[in-house]
């Protein structure tokens, strides 16, 4: 482009049809939920990324990190590698 001159842009609607309306292979995992999370659902999620983030992707690192952040299971205990499982196969319903 040359200096000076002026690139116009042109804005159009997004072309993905409507939830109500897509394929499956437009299905975006929030589609899929029956009801918004819960408060403690959010916190565990976030809590979870933070640990993605510092690099625990293996089950042990990820419940240590959840154990040193304070979080608790929904009954309130500490987190297992067992429970963790069971915790997540119950919020995947």
């Amino acid at each position: 482009m040359a200096e000076g001159s002026i690139q116009r842009i042109t804005i159009v609607e997004d072309s993905l049809p409507a939830a109500s309306e897509a394929h499956d292979r437009y299905l975006q995992p929030h589609q899929a939920r029956q009801r918004h999370p819960t408060v403690y659902e959010s916190l565990l999620g976030d809590a979870i990324e933070r640990g993605f983030t510092a690099g625990k992707y293996e089950l042990a690192g990820l419940v240590r990190h959840l154990n040193d952040e304070g979080m608790k299971t929904p009954d309130g205990q500490a987190w297992t590698e067992q429970n963790y499982c069971e915790v997540m196969r119950q919020l995947g319903n």
